[in-house]
Order: structure tokens, then sequence, then C-alpha cells
């Protein structure tokens, strides 16, 4: 069958939306699945794009809806996918749509961990609410991941659209069991809201264990600081001293003060005597070291020894 044949033989997209609602409602979400995959897949063939994107999106709306999250996020995943295959530009119209669903992922608070170990029934409960958590996360996460790489394909900034990066750092924050809070970051500093960063971070200072409050604000600014953004750093540094009751005085709060003044000027001799000098509290976190030498590359022109080891280079850029 030719493409034109099946660009005339396929119905109006509506007739199509309206029975796999019917069927969802019915309580065969999988099964409905299945026909949004195939049914869509027939636009898509044809080239008849616009349809296939809406049946996607209506199909994850509609199985997100009824807490099908398994089966929404893999038509959300599709959605974006078809965006690829479309070669649809980063619009208002599409970012519009990733909002509308990333919106119905559940959010579900996270029993504490503390049970009586004694108690097989709590244990149990703990564990699948746990796993069930992980699994929304993780469906999230694949869908965002796919429309920043779209974002940056097709428009928007090359590291991708900072809404997008924002979603997924503030899912990754409330939703994940287990708090990656540097996975977390390298979405904040692409998000340009360090307002929204600092905020977070305050939260964060208030749950960590002792002693890792100041490792959290070094890190974050030298995120912003590997990637040049010497406006955010600063923001950020003066939206936490605004929010935070008390702010340690660390020795590594103390480098990240002297630092942001120091890159203010050409003074490479000044940068390489507070690392020497800063040297033991720097060494609490290897990803410090690797930021500094991306800093120091991106400021004073001095080459890395190994051009591969910094962990903001193109590729994560790309996956988001």
């Amino acid at each position: 069958m030719s493409r034109d044949r099946t660009r005339r033989e396929l119905p109006p997209v509506q007739e199509h939306i309206d029975k796999l609602k019917k069927v969802v409602e019915e309580g065969n979400g999988y099964g409905a699945l299945q026909m949004y995959k195939s049914i869509s897949a027939r636009y898509v063939t044809a080239q008849r794009f616009s349809e296939a994107l809406d049946i996607l999106f209506s199909g994850a709306c509609v199985e997100l809806e009824h807490g099908l999250v398994n089966c929404g996020a893999d038509l959300a995943i599709l959605f974006v996918d078809t965006l690829v295959k479309a070669k649809s530009p980063c619009n208002d119209e599409s970012l519009d749509r990733i909002r509308c669903m990333f919106k119905l992922f559940p959010r579900v608070p996270v029993p504490p961990h503390l049970v009586d170990v004694s108690d097989d029934e709590d244990v149990h409960n703990l564990q699948e609410s746990l796993g069930e958590a992980r699994s929304r996360v993780d469906n999230l996460t694949s869908f965002l991941r796919a429309a920043i790489r779209w974002s940056a394909e097709f428009g928007g900034p090359s590291t991708g659209y900072p809404e997008l990066h924002a979603m997924l750092a503030d899912y990754l924050y409330t939703e994940c069991p287990e708090l990656d809070i540097v996975r977390i970051s390298r979405h904040f500093v692409r998000a340009e809201d360090p307002e929204k960063f600092a905020s977070m971070l305050i939260n964060f200072m208030g749950r960590c264990y002792p002693g890792e409050d100041d490792l959290a604000i070094a890190r974050a600014v030298l995120m912003y600081l590997s990637m040049g953004n010497m406006k955010d750093a600063n923001l950020l540094m003066d939206e936490i001293k605004k929010q935070a009751e008390t702010l340690s005085e660390s020795d590594l709060i103390q480098f990240i003060t002297y630092l942001l003044e120091t890159l203010q000027r050409d003074a490479l001799p000044l940068f390489s005597m507070l690392r020497a000098k800063f040297k033991s509290c720097i060494d609490r976190e290897p990803l410090l070291n690797e930021l500094l030498d991306e800093i120091a590359e991106r400021f004073y022109g001095v080459q890395r020894k190994n051009p591969l080891q910094g962990m903001f280079g193109d590729i994560f850029k790309m996956m988001g």
C-alpha cells in the first residue's frame, strides 16, 4: 500500500481518541496502550505527525489520569520520540503539552524509612512503597530526559530547555526515595532559577548529615562557575545568605567566597594560591577538584591533563 493511499484511508484522529479513552475507562489500560502505539504508528508511517502526536498526547494524559503511570510514561516518551521524527521545533505548543503530561505524574509522599523490622507487614509495605516511588521517578526521568534532548536538538539551548531541567530537578528532589543531591544540582544549574535552587539547598541543609551543608553549597556554586555562569553563582550565594537562618563559616565556604571575588579579575596566580591554601577542604570530594579544573580552563585557559575527566562535557549536556 502506497504512503499516499495510507494518508487517504486513515480515519479522523478524534475517532481513535474517543474510542481509546473508553477502553481505558473500562479498565483495560494495558490493552489501550498497545492500541495507542499501533494506531499512532500508522499516522507516523503516513507522515501525519500532528495527528500521531494528538493520539499520543491524549493517551498519555488519559493513562496518567487513571493512575497507570507505566502506560502513561510509555506514551509520553513515544510522544517525544515522535517530535524528534517530525523534526518538530521546540515551541510553546509542544512545551505546553510536555508541561501538561508532567503535572499528571503522581506525587505520593514516601513513608518514613524507620519501621518496626520485626513487623513483616510494615517491612513489606515500606518495600512496596519504595519500589513504586522508584518506578515513578524512573518513568518521569526517562520522559523528561528525552524531552531535554529533543529541545537541545530542535531549537532550544544546547544544554536543553531550562524549564525541563527545573521540572526534573524538582521531581527528583521531592519524590526520589534515595536523594542524589549531585544529580539534582546538575539539573538545577541548567534551570536558570538560582532563587529556587537556593530554596532547595536551604531545605536540604535541614535534612542532610552534619557537615554536608557547606559541601552542597560549594558544589552548586562550582557547577555554575564550570559553565562560566558567574551571575547565577553569585545570585545563588546571595539568596542562600538571605534565606538561611545561619550559614556555615567553614573553610570551604570561605574558599567559595574568595573564589567568587578572584574570578572577577585576571588573577591565575591568586586562583592557584587559593586552591593550594584550601586543598584539605577541597579534597573532601573529588568532584570539587574536577570542577575547579574546568573553571581554570574556562576562566584562565589552563588545559586539563585529561580533557575527558570533566563531568560536564558535551555528552552530559545532550543527555540532560
